[in-house]
């Protein structure tokens, strides 16, 4: 069930994908209420999931994980048994930051956070060890022209 989120709600949501640590009185301030309201709203976003986790964003750079790497996955296997096993496979190796099942000639994308190809490799390994594949393509990226973690709210309820 969708939820209602008003003009203020979107405001607040917003700033907060900017910066979750910003000030109750700065954020009251920017949405033209009091603190108390403020925060009621921002509970109430929490309670209903809208906000689901406030979370540090890593320079990747700053880690030594300067590396992006985009994995397409086929298998020959699309039973529930296997996809368990895939999804415990990759939810246990933390280089991949994210899997997605699509739709197409690719079953599985991938994208994994290494330091250099060398540490790819490892990852690829572990991965072909545990789950069986029937091909896997890799792309390296070369450079990131747009990244953000903070969702587009235009479509969001009113």
């Amino acid at each position: 069930m969708k939820q209602k989120i008003d003009a203020i709600d979107r405001k607040l949501l917003e700033l907060l994908q900017k910066s979750s640590d910003m000030p109750i009185n700065e954020l009251a301030a920017a949405v033209h209420l009091t603190p108390t309201p403020c925060w009621r709203r921002i509970q109430r976003l929490k309670e209903l999931g809208v906000i689901s986790q406030q979370v540090a964003l890593v320079d990747r750079q700053k880690v030594n994980l300067g590396v992006t790497v985009f994995v397409a996955v086929r298998t020959r296997d699309h039973d529930l048994p296997w996809l368990e096993k895939f999804r415990a496979t990759v939810q246990g190796i933390p280089e991949i930051v994210e899997v997605y099942r699509m739709s197409g000639d690719v079953d599985y994308l991938l994208r994994v956070v290494v330091p250099d190809i060398a540490a790819y490799d490892q990852v690829y390994k572990q991965l072909i060890q545990q789950v069986p594949l029937s091909d896997v393509s890799s792309s390296f990226a070369m450079e990131e022209l747009k990244y953000t973690t903070a969702v587009p709210l235009s479509y969001a309820a009113a």
